[in-house]
């Protein structure tokens, strides 16, 4: 008795305990014993209980109380978020392609990106810029100019991009069609689109887009200039008629354009186009009134009459009167047209001659390097600037919809599942393995027919996947029927369905019959039934409950039937001993 004691009011024993096996003890006895124990009625076990159940209850409840400090911790910030900070996002780079005669950052003074974002504004010519793009890290453009007789050296990486200069003529030497290739590579949107830009590098090859329009609306609506294509000099034999315009390559501002009046002087300019190594286009010389030039800056129309003064066949060159005229939806026709070529093009103008016969003809398209005429300027210069700004509002922002790797991240909490379902074992269906005997090592069991018994005489298996017959002749089936393993079994088949307080014993005739371990169980299975001698007590129940501690690996369901069997059998010893 006093062994028992010592055993059970040790801390170290308590703590090796199965969950929940002192705090059981401490429900209310719901269960009624059978008249035919008079032992269950005259002995009253709770003081033996509650004298030495104080350990496990303080443990208990010091470690629910932890369990709700950890599992309210981690719910703080989640429920209660701080207010976010304003993120202050970085300007946006617009890059400028021109000469210094505009500044064209005095036209985005004040303007943001959808109201919010700064444009900082770098300007530069072509020849002052270089660069460096890579696939994954954009575009890095390094910068060179001169303001002030000071030097500047910048770096950086813009986000759109302007181009108001020519990126090749032949007259003056300037090839640019390597940088245009790079920006293009650096995947940076442009106004006009790098696209178009890279493709009025050469006036035959965006006049081909022309006779394109013009096959498509006809002569009547888009009157294109008559113009024949030489590769070379080879093919350059002679004009149909006279007098010609031979235009050679690709230049700009009436440089390489030559008014040829008759066979020999078509016969040099022929030598001439052989030593410049190009390409050659002659066209028809149209004695004009005034020339035409009808130009689109986003959905701004105007359209300008300029007259020569000085008398030259050239209207750009000398002296000549401008004035602005009004805008026809036959002009309109041309220009819009003419925008819809390589993609689009935002910043447009298209050049015709009004002959003195009263015949009007196409004879060039430019885009947005054209310069700009009238009195206008400031007008037309502000319309590029609120086209910029509207395209750059339109893109999207960068990491706009990747989210911010700095955002707290709120956890998606799963549903628990029912107890009842927790740790059921495999899915319906699969072969059930047949747990081991917790005495004795396993061993293999031959297949035997169905017994055609009751049925309690058929035992679940732990997970009550698929009813187990136990062997024929174990001692087992030869058990009173108040012995611990038959109460756990025949409370209900149902796996989820734990055997109730009140249904576990209902009569105690032998006690060493029903201390009797799992390990002793297995040995019995082994050997042939025989009168077993009274074992000691405190042996047994140290048995006991050390085979419902190794057995805390198993199912809820099956730590659940076994401390139940342990807080039975220590009610058992504990009536047992009240004496």
């Amino acid at each position: 008795m006093n062994f028992l004691r010592r055993r059970l009011s040790d801390s170290s024993f308590v703590a090796n305990l199965p969950n929940g096996y002192m705090t059981d003890l401490q429900r209310p006895d719901s269960s009624t014993s059978s008249p035919a124990s008079p032992a269950m009625e005259r002995r009253h076990p709770q003081p033996l209980a509650a004298s030495f159940s104080s350990p496990g209850s303080s443990l208990f409840s010091s470690f629910s109380s932890a369990m709700k400090q950890t599992s309210q911790a981690p719910l703080g910030p989640i429920e209660s978020p701080g207010p976010s900070t304003p993120v202050v996002q970085r300007p946006r780079i617009l890059l400028v392609i021109d000469d210094a005669h505009t500044d064209w950052a005095k036209y985005f003074h004040g303007k943001k990106v959808n109201g919010e974002i700064e444009i900082r504004v770098e300007q530069a010519e072509f020849s002052e810029l270089n660069l460096a793009a890579y696939v994954t890290g954009g575009c890095m453009v390094d910068m060179q100019v001169v303001r002030n007789g000071t030097k500047i050296v910048r770096s950086f990486k813009p986000d759109f991009i302007l181009v108001r200069q020519h990126a090749y003529s032949m007259a003056l030497g300037e090839d640019y069609r390597s940088l245009v290739i790079g920006l293009q590579y650096g995947g940076l949107p442009a106004v006009n689109s790098l696209y178009s830009v890279y493709n009025f590098c050469s006036k035959p090859w965006v006049f081909s887009q022309l006779i394109k329009i013009f096959h498509s609306l006809g002569p009547e609506k888009f009157p294109l200039v008559e113009q024949t294509f030489f590769p070379n000099h080879k093919p350059m034999l002679t004009a149909p008629h006279f007098p010609v315009v031979v235009k050679l390559g690709h230049a700009h501002a009436g440089m390489g354009k030559i008014k040829v009046e008759n066979q020999h002087d078509y016969q040099d300019i022929t030598s001439m186009v052989a030593m410049a190594k190009t390409y050659a286009t002659t066209e028809a010389f149209i004695d004009s009134k005034y020339d035409i030039r009808i130009q689109k800056i986003g959905s701004n129309y105007k359209a300008y009459m300029r007259t020569s003064i000085s008398g030259n066949w050239k209207a750009n060159t000398g002296s000549a009167m401008l004035e602005q005229v009004a805008m026809t939806e036959r002009y309109r026709l041309w220009v819009d047209s003419c925008s819809e070529m390589f993609g689009g093009l935002d910043i447009c103008a298209v050049k015709a001659v009004h002959s003195k016969d009263g015949r009007d003809y196409i004879i060039e398209v430019m885009d947005s390097s054209m310069p700009l005429i009238g009195e206008h300027l400031e007008e037309d210069k502000q319309l590029m600037a609120d086209l910029v700004v509207s395209k750059m509002s339109q893109l999207p922002m960068p990491g706009g919809t990747v989210p911010s790797p700095l955002r707290p991240w709120t956890p998606q909490t799963k549903p628990a599942k029912p107890p009842g379902q927790a740790q059921l074992g495999p899915p319906l269906g699969q072969p059930q393995p047949r747990t081991p005997t917790q005495g004795g090592p396993r061993q293999a069991q031959s297949p035997q027919p169905p017994r055609s018994g009751s049925p309690s005489q058929q035992r679940l298996s732990p997970q009550g996947q698929q009813p187990l017959s136990p062997s024929s002749g174990s001692p087992q089936q030869q058990r009173s029927p108040g012995s611990p393993q038959l109460s756990r079994t025949s409370g209900g088949s149902s796996p989820n369905q734990v055997s109730k307080p009140g249904t576990t014993l209902t009569s105690q005739p032998r006690p060493p019959m029903q201390s009797r371990s799992t390990s002793q169980q297995g040995e019995e299975s082994k050997k042939p039934a025989a009168p077993h001698p009274h074992l000691n007590k405190s042996q047994s129940l140290t048995n006991s409950l050390s085979t419902s501690d190794a057995s805390q690996r198993g199912t809820p369901s099956e730590d659940e039937a076994k401390a139940e069997t342990i807080r039975n059998l220590r009610k058992s010893f504990a009536s047992l001993f009240s004496d």
